[in-house]
């Protein structure tokens, strides 16, 4: 599974959700369904100004991090 990992960038940065909505024009409902994951796709124009914003890259960005269901052979 692909995370969005915004909220620690946003601590490591001591900014606020509000804030990056504000800077961003995306509204609070949106962002919080970027971070929980509940989006099918997010736009290159977001990736990059969340790099921007928080003073990252997309690698810090975007984690993968493995499913519980997934089962390994």
């Amino acid at each position: 599974m692909i995370k969005i990992n915004i909220e620690e960038l946003l601590k490591q940065n001591n900014k606020s959700k509000y804030w990056l909505c504000c800077q961003m024009n995306i509204t609070n409902r949106n962002l919080n369904r970027i971070i929980k994951g509940q989006t099918t796709s997010i736009s290159f124009k977001y990736i990059e100004d969340f790099c921007t914003l928080l003073h990252c890259t997309p690698a810090d960005l975007i984690k993968i991090v493995p499913n519980k269901n997934t089962s390994q052979n």
